[in-house]
């Protein structure tokens, strides 16, 4: 009987940490030369230069010892700065209408891994209605004047003012003010589920 052979997978090679870039712009930012670092890890200079060139990997011993000498944590030489910062320009910003003349705005674009940042802009009077969902939810008042309500718990925010609850506990946002109101929320991607009617009412 045949026996049918299997194909041999070739191994993925394992990913190999580079950390002479960080070395070396850690070090310039310190100001020191590699001499410097030398004298004060103990390591030579050629291995040094090896490490920031990507041509040999240090130890355990011989990171610490670097990082020792530039006077930065260890772990802050095995990060990749090279990766450009996420940037979402105001213009650019995804915009919802919403009922009663509401507007949201998301802020992060969904460029954020783990938050969710909206702006909403609401007119005099208007309100979410009691609703509730999962996740922490953090609430910083930009413009106007603002009623926040949970079960027994009523406050009245303005500008600037900061509030987080557990908003799995029925809650409800109005705009008291004579100005159109505007308010930053922020709260986990994946957190939040409506579980009541979560939209604005006037």
């Amino acid at each position: 009987m045949a026996v049918e052979k299997q194909a041999v997978r070739p191994k993925t090679p394992a990913p190999v940490t580079q950390v002479g870039r960080e070395v070396r712009r850690w070090r310039q930012v310190r100001g020191l030369t590699l001499a410097q670092v030398g004298e004060r890890s103990g390591l030579n200079v050629g291995d040094l230069s090896q490490i920031e060139n990507e041509k040999a990997l240090p130890s355990l011993e011989a990171l610490a010892a670097i990082a020792g000498a530039i006077d930065v944590p260890a772990a802050w030489l095995l990060l990749d700065s090279t990766s450009p910062p996420r940037i979402v320009r105001a213009t650019d910003r995804p915009r919802t209408a919403g009922p009663g003349g509401a507007l949201l705005t998301e802020v992060d674009a969904g460029t954020s891994r783990d938050v969710c940042i909206v702006e909403v802009t609401a007119p005099p009077g208007l309100a979410t209605g009691v609703h509730a969902h999962h996740g922490d939810e953090h609430h910083v008042v930009l413009s106007g004047r603002w009623r926040m309500t949970q079960g027994d718990h009523v406050v009245e925010l303005g500008p600037g003012d900061y509030l987080a609850w557990d908003p799995a506990v029925p809650h409800d946002v109005e705009n008291i003010g004579d100005e159109p109101g505007r308010i930053l929320i922020v709260y986990p991607r994946r957190g939040r589920r409506a579980s009541a009617d979560d939209q604005p009412r006037t």
